[in-house]
């Protein structure tokens, strides 16, 4: 690990969300975790973080979108950019703290990554703010620590992701336009992956068939295991993917959660969804933001 001269403050740093453009269940560990394949898409759809240095070695958080949801201090347990900021902060042995301002546009609950880009972008910004660096495989295994999905935020773009979320190999993607709608009901990732009806054992697929389909076919492949599940949890699901249906978009669940997307080929009238929707139109990011941090 390496000491860096502190900063006094980040602002703006911004946190992306994904969609998965499929993902498939192709088994399942000893000690219980799912084995998965998908393919994780960076789209235009950020969470904004704000760091101030704190001296006293302690770390706080606010909400800077709903100013009634602000607390002072929250316990680890409670928060994942906290967790993710406190972990460094053992890891690297910095008696440096943070206060964190986290503007929240991701939907919670949804399958687009929201709390684990938050993370990844903590650890990205506050190796910065702190003065610190840790090697990049201690760094990954920190962000594992904290969930499935965060390394995959610490990668440089869209990725075909394998394992429990850990092996991850780079790809690209052709630029593309989205629709996200996020009913108003959310969805328990624990819900899903405990159910008995949970497809467990789809064909393991290969990177190069995923790459060989043409003509912009990438972002139909496969399928999400988790949407037959998710769709009896959760009505809404099924709801969300009838209405993509009518405008005439094909449209999958992304990740565990309740949020469904389709590739974009046409013009939309949006204005016609149910007022409790999040209905939002996205692109696919080149590369991640914080790209060379």
């Amino acid at each position: 690990m390496r000491s860096l001269r502190p900063l006094k403050a980040l602002y703006d740093v911004p946190a992306p969300a994904k969609l998965n453009l499929f993902l498939h269940i192709t088994g399942r560990r000893p000690d219980g975790y799912h084995l998965l394949q998908s393919v994780f898409m960076l789209i235009d759809w950020c969470d904004t973080l704000h760091f101030e240095l704190r001296r006293d070695g302690k770390v706080s958080r606010d909400d800077l979108a709903d100013p009634d949801l602000a607390v002072a201090e929250r316990l680890p347990a409670e928060d994942l950019a906290v967790r993710a900021a406190k972990a460094l902060q053992a890891a690297c042995g910095t008696p440096l703290g943070v206060h964190i301002g986290l503007e929240k546009r991701i939907p919670c609950q949804a399958g687009m990554g929201g709390g684990s880009s938050d993370a990844a972008s903590c650890l990205l910004a506050l190796q910065r703010l702190w003065g610190v660096r840790l090697a990049p495989e201690d760094l990954r295994a920190l962000a594992l620590s904290l969930g499935a999905d965060v390394p995959f935020f610490l990668s440089r773009g869209h990725a075909w992701v394998e394992g429990i979320g850990e092996k991850i190999t780079p790809l690209t993607l052709p630029p593309a336009r989205f629709v996200v709608v996020k009913p108003a009901e959310g969805l328990s990732t624990q819900g899903i992956f405990s159910s008995p009806n949970l497809k467990r054992d789809t064909e393991t697929a290969t990177l190069h068939g995923f790459a060989a389909c043409a003509n912009g076919s990438v972002f139909k492949f496969g399928h999400n295991d988790l949407q037959p599940v998710a769709q009896t949890l959760c009505p809404q699901i099924g709801q969300s993917l009838d209405w993509l249906k009518a405008q005439r978009l094909e449209g999958r669940m992304t990740g565990s959660g309740s949020a469904v997307f389709a590739q974009l080929l046409h013009d939309v009238d949006f204005s016609a969804a149910p007022g409790d929707w999040t209905v939002r139109k996205c692109s696919n990011l080149e590369f991640h933001p914080l790209t060379g941090w």
